[in-house]
């Protein structure tokens, strides 16, 4: 059996020196994430691990799809009534973080969350495979079933009650934005001396300072 305490790998992929930062957290942030979606070995580059806190305090980790980068922020999408939604409805504030493993890098993006609009919510949800459209209707997330069985009559029908034609975005469903107070980009280095480096705005300005690895 593999002992976790055993494992080493000494990262030298890359590095990111004072100089070579963007200016800004959303160029750096999309110059990494174009290299990510280029690399071979990375299945999905828009991936990134939410952490929310229940009504109790209790830190909940998941991983989602991040569906928008924008110069405010992240955009993702879910049921309202979900784990999630529930954690962001009590406490709208949130992190998340993209882990490029195979190109020794992460970034770590923090602040307030809000609801996307309606009409950008249902601009989005047009745009998704019908498959995925009838399952945002028949799955009451994070709710308990009885058997898949349950899951997929639902879905049957919804195939019926929605004849061929669109589907609407449900009502308890839609996007969140995280508006951006602090972004991290992290590279990995040679015995353990990684390069960090932290945007993070004060008022209507921004910071940059390079963090201890």
């Amino acid at each position: 059996m593999s002992d976790p305490q055993n494992m080493r790998r000494d990262y030298g992929a890359d590095q990111l020196r004072d100089g070579a930062l963007a200016a800004t957290w959303p160029e750096q942030l999309m110059d990494w994430f174009q290299s990510a979606v280029a690399h071979r070995e990375i299945v999905e580059p828009n991936a990134v691990q939410l952490a929310t806190v229940s009504p109790a305090g209790h830190p909940s980790v998941r991983t989602v799809l991040a569906k928008g980068i924008t110069a405010e922020g992240l955009i993702f999408y879910t049921n309202y009534d979900s784990d999630k939604g529930r954690d962001l409805a009590h406490t709208p504030y949130a992190e998340a973080v993209f882990a490029w493993v195979p190109m020794e890098r992460q970034v770590r993006l923090a602040g307030p969350v809000e609801r996307v609009s309606r009409e950008h919510t249902e601009h989005y949800f047009a745009g998704r495979p019908r498959g995925a459209q009838l399952a945002a209707w028949a799955s009451p997330q994070s709710r308990e079933l009885t058997s898949r069985d349950e899951l997929e009559q639902a879905v049957a029908d919804l195939e019926v009650r929605f004849a061929g034609g669109p589907v609407p975005a449900p009502p308890n469903w839609g996007g969140y934005l995280i508006r951006a107070e602090r972004v991290e980009f992290w590279q990995g280095r040679r015995d353990r001396l990684h390069d960090r480096f932290r945007f993070a705005r004060e008022g209507s300005t921004w910071t940059v300072d390079r963090l201890a690895p």
